[in-house]
Order: structure tokens, then sequence, then C-alpha cells
């Protein structure tokens, strides 16, 4: 498996459609809306400061950082003198209970973001925090606290003293972007790199209510990437996300970057390229390519590698500032959704300064499988007016939301193929610095899209951090 695909079959099934243009007709439906539902605060003086162009409290990719379960709803944040908290509120409520995790932050690095877990096999939450190529610290807590909110008091007491491994386990010295997953069964899985940017793998632990047990790495650093400038011989796969559908699929799109530089048109961009996808049906063990052939198996000897066929999806080189980490979401057919941005061609072949490029002329785009199983890809409407990322969610109709940094949101039906994107709620009123933490979870529960946003500061100056809510199509 070590042939590369970028041209003839990605280019192939890959539409790119007018962003109003008309669409195929589906099922009746409501088209998409927000409707304000209230803003509470989590914290009046949470901790601040830039790094990487994010903060650490609302980097989008800690996947987890806000969730829902059960009726309630858990946020995960560093307050200002650095402290990792945990809050607890039930759905409805303006009033957050705070937790210290027994963790103060170690380094001014937007990275060491605090991921949440939940592990449905024994009711346990699990915390992942303050990692970049180095060690974590992990806390969980007592076994059935999240299956009784109401009857377990939300105390410190309530979790394990902080350890610097799975308890017990030691996955890796250098370690970056957890996130936790939940299988079909009530088993909790961590997606986490391995090494460092540029020349590391992804790879997979996972806990059954006993213990946690390490899967092995899945994707692979090594093989030749060449542009159309030079080439390069180590890399990472930076996930969009790691998610199961309603049927048990585990879906993962995916950009590659390049560790040399000589394969960009100018120093001041950024390596990465393409967009790729994989599934795996037996809980991560083996990957597979979207026309269904195994890429790599995880703990094994063959992993999924930049020259593996089939893997792109959307084609793009890496004069474009494309974004890492973005998002993705699969909808009610189990189809596979995501947002990827950078700078389109029509403003250059060359982006030469990273954030100023995608700031003043980056644009995010919807790609998606259809029903028939080719790829199309709609340009969003709306500015990117930043060089960070967008967030992705999906309603019970299937259509489909983009959360913009500052906490704008635009949205497209489904009815209309995805074609009618169009702003639903400005931002105004939030001061968000930039990028948001959506609650994944909560919108299947009840229909709300929640997400944690900080206020703007200068310098390190403490600002609130608060959780907005719309309700969605009833």
């Amino acid at each position: 498996m070590h042939r590369r695909t970028l041209l003839a079959a990605a280019l192939a099934g890959t539409v790119v459609t007018p962003a109003l243009a008309s669409g195929t007709a589906r099922a009746a439906g409501p088209g998409p809306s927000v409707t304000p539902a209230g803003t509470t605060t989590l914290d009046g003086r949470a901790l601040f400061f830039v790094s990487y162009d994010g903060l650490v409290n609302n980097n989008s990719f800690q996947k987890n950082g806000l969730l829902t379960y059960k009726g309630h709803q858990y946020a995960a944040w560093y307050t200002a003198d650095r402290n990792a908290v945990v809050g607890r509120r039930a759905l409805g409520s303006s009033t957050w209970s705070t937790v210290k995790a027994g963790h103060t932050l170690r380094y001014d690095d937007s990275h060491n973001v605090i991921s949440m877990g939940v592990s449905r096999a024994d009711g346990r939450l699990h915390l992942n925090m303050d990692s970049h190529s180095d060690g974590f610290t992990y806390v969980k807590s007592v076994a059935g606290l999240m299956d009784d909110p109401t009857g377990l008091s939300w105390t410190a007491s309530r979790f394990g003293a902080p350890q610097a491994t799975l308890d017990g386990l030691a996955p890796t010295s250098q370690f970056t972007y957890p996130q936790f997953v939940s299988t079909p069964e009530g088993r909790l899985q961590l997606s986490y790199r391995v090494a460092v940017s540029g020349n590391g793998r992804n790879a997979l632990a996972e806990y059954d209510g006993t213990r946690w047990t390490a899967l092995g790495e899945w994707s692979s650093s090594t093989g030749t990437y060449t542009s159309a400038h030079g080439s390069s011989t180590a890399r990472n796969m930076y996930l969009h996300g790691i998610d199961y559908d309603r049927g048990g699929r585990l879906h993962s799109f995916f950009t590659w970057r390049e560790q040399n530089g000589a394969v960009m048109c100018n120093g001041g961009g950024i390596t990465n390229h393409d967009t790729g996808y994989v599934y795996s049906d037996d809980r991560g063990r083996t990957w597979r390519n979207d026309a269904g052939t195994v890429v790599g198996v995880t703990g094994g000897s063959d992993k999924v590698s930049v020259n593996d066929a089939g893997l792109i999806v959307d084609p793009l080189d890496p004069d474009h500032s494309l974004m890492n980490q973005e998002s993705q979401f699969t909808d009610s057919a189990g189809r596979p959704h995501a947002i990827i941005s950078y700078v389109p061609g029509r403003f250059g072949q060359c982006t030469t300064n990273y954030v100023a490029d995608r700031t003043r002329n980056g644009r995010a785009f919807h790609l998606r499988r259809n029903a028939s199983g080719s790829w199309q890809k709609t340009e969003i409407p709306v500015p990117l007016d930043s060089s960070q990322r967008t967030k992705l969610i999906l309603d019970r109709y299937d259509n489909a939301y983009a959360i913009f940094p500052y906490g704008r949101i635009a949205g497209a039906s489904a009815v209309s193929g995805y074609t009618d994107w169009k702003v639903l709620f400005d931002g105004s009123g939030l001061n968000a610095f930039g990028e948001v933490v959506i609650d994944e979870t909560r919108v299947a529960q009840d229909g709300v899209l929640s997400f944690m946003y900080q206020e703007k500061s200068t310098g390190t100056t403490p600002s609130p951090l608060r959780v907005a809510d719309f309700r969605l199509p009833a």
C-alpha cells in the first residue's frame, strides 16, 4: 500500500458547488435556524494569554472541553491562578458548580488544553490536560459520578489524584492532542499524537471500565511527499476529529503536515496539504480508505501512510495555508461531513504570510460525501476574518451549521443540498476572542447548540469565560 493518489480518482469525485446555487430537493424539513437561549458565565476571570494565535481555554481541537451527559453539562478550563477546574450544571440552569482538578498549568502554551471523556461502562469522568510533545496529567472521577448527578455531590473528593500515566499505562513521553471518544459498547478511547509536529504518529488507547490498554499507533510519519517545489520525507497526520456514527463506524478526516519547508512556495506559509479521509468498522483496529481498502492496522507494521492510495478526498498543495484540525460531523445516514479552510486560488497561488493571508483571504468550505458516494465541496460565503478554525455540527434534520471564529454562525439546509449557506448569527454582543469550543454531545440530546468562548483581553489580563446556548429547529 504505497502509491499516492492525489488527482484522477479524487478530482473525479469532487464537485465544487456555488454557494447559493439551487440544490436537489430532499425530504421536507425545517431549514437551519438558531434562537439565542441565554449565556452563562463559567468564570469572570479565566486565564488569558495568546499563544500560537489561540487561547488554552478555547482551542477548538480540545475535543470535549464542553460536553453533556444525562441532563447535565460539564466544562473544563484554567482559572486566573492556573488551576484546572471542572464545572457542572443541570441543563437549563444558569448556575455552575466548580471543583478543582488538583493540577496547575505548567506553561503559557495554548496546546495544553483540557479534554474530557465519559466511560459509560463505569460512569466516570476522565480528564487529560497540559501536554505538548511531553508528559500529560490525567485525572478520573469515582465510578458512577456521571450516572447520578443529582445524588452525588460535586466536590473535589469525587476525583482521584492527578497522575502522569493512564492508571500506570505510559503510552509515550511525547504526548499531544488528547481526544476522548466513546465506543458504542461504552468503552472510552483516547486518541493522541506521538512525537512532534512534522514528524509524529497518531495512536489509540482504550479503557474498558477496569483498565487502560495501549492499542498502538496507526499512522506513519515516513514516506516521500513531493510538491512542485521540493520533497519531504517526514510528516504527521493532523486529525479533524475522530467520531463514531450511529451505526458504529469510526470516521476521521485529516491533513498532512510536512517537516521540510522545501515543499512550500514561500517560507511564510505552512506545509499542510490535502484533505484525506479514513474510517474503521472494528473500533479503530484497522483503517480503510474511501473505497474500503485496508490502508493501516493499529499497532501493526502497516500504518496509514502519505503514499497509500485512495486517501485524498480533496487535493490541495501546500501553497494555500490549509488549516489543520478543523472540524467534522456525521449525518443521520452515517455520511461524513467536514469543514476545511484555506486561501482559494483566486487570491493567488502562493501564500507568503500564514496568519495575514488567512485573515485577509481565507475561506471555509463544507466537504461531504453525498448519497451517491461522491464527494462535494461548497464554499461558505463568509470571510474568515481570522487565521483560526471553524467548527461544524448537524441538527436532527441534517441541516449544517458552521460556527466561525468570534461565535458567528452560518447555516445551510439539507433540503437544498447544502447550497444555501447564510449567516444566522453575527456574533454581536459576545466580544469573543476567536475560536470557540463546541458541545458536540448536546445537539442530539436536546436540540441546543452550546459553545464555550472567552472574551477578548490584552496581554495576560484575565477575562470572562462563558457558554452561549442556541435552540435549533425542534
